[in-house]
């Protein structure tokens, strides 16, 4: 546990310049929601389902971030401002992922087993972005605001709209 808030206090001292002090990293609400959601998952993992769903609803309540117990976090996650954001039972979620308030990380309601995303590594999500289904964003993808995904996105894109569609990087010749 102690690695793990190590851990928070430089993700977000590295991702907020806001931030003045390192006692203020306890006041973020994703340092909050991801220090209930390790409780939570602990207790998930040991089929305590009904209290691993207590925390969580606790933690919605308290941060405005809804993060299921059996969704998979990785290291140095940081959820910007945070409110709104959902993450989905079976989403998994890379290391160093920035994502801001209003994200889901949705299913689509069509599908058993497996039906959130998987977000790589180094992934930027803008405020709004809605990722569903059972896919795939590559490592080093950014999701433009207000984006819905509904494909995979291969490593190092950028996708912006509604449906989200790749977008070319601007030849530096031109």
């Amino acid at each position: 546990m102690f690695r793990f808030i190590k851990e928070q206090i430089k993700t977000i001292k590295k991702n907020d310049p806001a931030i003045k002090s390192t006692f203020e990293v306890f006041l973020y609400p994703s340092f909050k929601a991801q220090l209930y959601h390790k409780l939570s998952s602990y207790l998930y993992k040991k089929k305590l389902y009904f209290l691993a769903r207590l925390i969580s609803e606790h933690s919605k309540i308290k941060t405005g971030i809804e993060i299921h117990p059996g969704a998979k976090l990785g290291k140095g996650v940081f959820i910007d401002h945070g409110f709104g954001v959902v993450i989905g039972e079976t989403a998994e979620v890379g290391n160093n992922v920035v994502m801001f308030h209003s994200v889901t990380l949705g299913g689509t309601g069509k599908e058993k087993g497996k039906r959130h995303p998987t977000i790589g590594n180094n992934v930027f999500i803008g405020s709004g972005a809605k990722i569903l289904g059972n896919i795939k964003i590559g490592d080093n993808s950014k999701i433009g605001a207000n984006a819905v995904v509904l494909k995979d996105v291969e490593d190092n894109s950028t996708v912006v709209g509604v449906p989200a569609k790749k977008i070319k990087k601007p030849n530096k010749n031109t």
